[in-house]
């Protein structure tokens, strides 16, 4: 129930007052989760469930600065498939993502993109991030980001991004976006911004981009003016900053 959430998390954070950090740009993090804990070997759902919160200083996630990170289109593996858990937080999509981001790493890459498992054709997430296409430029730019089919997580960092963007002017559409539209988009400058989002990261920029098909670079390979607006946004919402005039921040007494 919202309210037991609610009530754990404000308990959480008053008894660790004193580790909340106050520099720029650093958090307290705040990790809600579930277990089944009835004794039963066998395979069904639990009757009994534990629910608990942990909680951890985090520093800034760009300690020098906004750096685009680098990316590898996995295409031996995939994250999740329909009519399966992939809308949902579950410890196995995190099991199911290990392989990939080892394939990553030796490519070079900070991160994987998953692609969608039946035509591994179209762009679903970064990691366990959800990503965002900027599509031309200014006041006129328009943001692309994948659509939710039950393969992807409907982040809440992603829809607060819609939500500020549009509140900005910025047309946001959901729609299936493809690795060729992708690819094209950056070679004919459609394409002019990329980043993922997240609740450690916020935002975070992409740079480059290896396939088995041919690396390319989005944009000039630094952090796109669109990306570091909204960025700061978000950020202002968090910190309180500005006025929050919708309701998004729970303050602890």
């Amino acid at each position: 129930p919202a309210d037991a959430f609610t009530a754990a998390v404000d308990a959480l954070v008053d008894a660790d007052r004193e580790w909340v950090p106050t520099g720029p740009d650093q958090t307290l993090y705040i990790r809600p989760y579930q277990l089944a804990s009835e004794p039963f070997l066998g395979v069904r759902p639990a009757s009994q469930y534990l629910f608990l919160v942990i909680a951890s200083p985090a520093g800034a996630y760009f300690p020098r600065g906004v750096h685009p990170v680098s990316v590898y289109l996995s295409e031996d593996y995939i994250r999740a498939a329909p009519g399966g858990t992939g809308d949902v937080k579950c410890a196995g999509n995190y099991a199911a993502s290990l392989l990939a981001q080892e394939q990553a790493i030796e490519a070079g890459c900070d991160q994987v993109v998953w692609l969608d498992a039946v035509e591994k054709r179209y762009v679903e997430e970064m990691g366990g991030m959800n990503l965002f296409f900027v599509l031309g430029s200014g006041d006129d730019a328009e943001l692309v980001t994948p659509e939710l089919t039950g393969t992807l997580l409907p982040g809440i960092t992603r829809d607060s991004l819609i939500e500020v963007a549009r509140e900005r002017g910025h047309r946001v559409t959901e729609r299936r976006f493809s690795v060729d539209e992708w690819r094209q988009g950056v070679a004919d400058g459609t394409v002019t911004e990329t980043f993922a989002c997240g609740t450690a990261a916020v935002i975070t920029p992409v740079g480059e981009v290896k396939a088995r098909t041919g690396d390319f670079t989005v944009g000039d390979g630094t952090p796109g003016p669109l990306t570091m607006q909204l960025r700061e946004s978000l950020l202002d919402i968090q910190h309180g900053r500005v006025a929050d005039t919708r309701g998004w921040l729970h303050r602890v007494s």
